[in-house]
């Protein structure tokens, strides 16, 4: 049966292949977790070399930025050391440390509110028992 005559729907898909065809294809668009594709064929391939190519692919098994931060900071340390009268880089390294710390910690409005609900609970659950009287109007920013 040609590909052809599937499309014009002469000999249409049984409804369980159907199925089967749209569970494969209601899978998360892109490449996977732990896909290589983009190491190795990706935009910026052509412009590493072989040895960049594997420290590209061995980064790319790093998650979330703390070994960025520790970096950061150590390079600073040396900038200090190495060129104490460049206050212009100290500031600008320290504030992208900053900004990346930031980053690192930084929790969405659900998060928010649920920790919030979390700590009143907490609070409630054991300072009522003890008779401590808890004022529920606390604000966490």
């Amino acid at each position: 049966m040609s590909l052809h005559a599937r499309q014009e729907n002469l000999f249409p898909l049984p409804p369980k292949e159907i199925s089967k065809a749209r569970k494969r294809m209601a899978g998360k668009k892109g490449g996977q977790k732990g896909n290589q594709n983009a190491l190795k064929h990706g935009f910026y391939s052509r412009a590493l070399g072989e040895a960049e190519k594997l420290e590209l692919e061995e980064a790319s098994y790093v998650e979330g930025i703390d070994q960025e931060i520790a970096i950061l900071r150590v390079k600073l340390r040396e900038l200090i050391q190495n060129e104490p009268d460049r206050i212009d880089l100290h500031m600008e390294a320290a504030n992208t440390i900053a900004r990346l710390v930031k980053t690192r910690y930084q929790i969405s409005k659900e998060q928010k509110k649920s920790l919030k609900e979390a700590i009143a609970k907490v609070l409630t659950e054991v300072a009522g028992p003890l008779g401590i009287g808890v004022g529920m109007g606390m604000r966490l920013k």
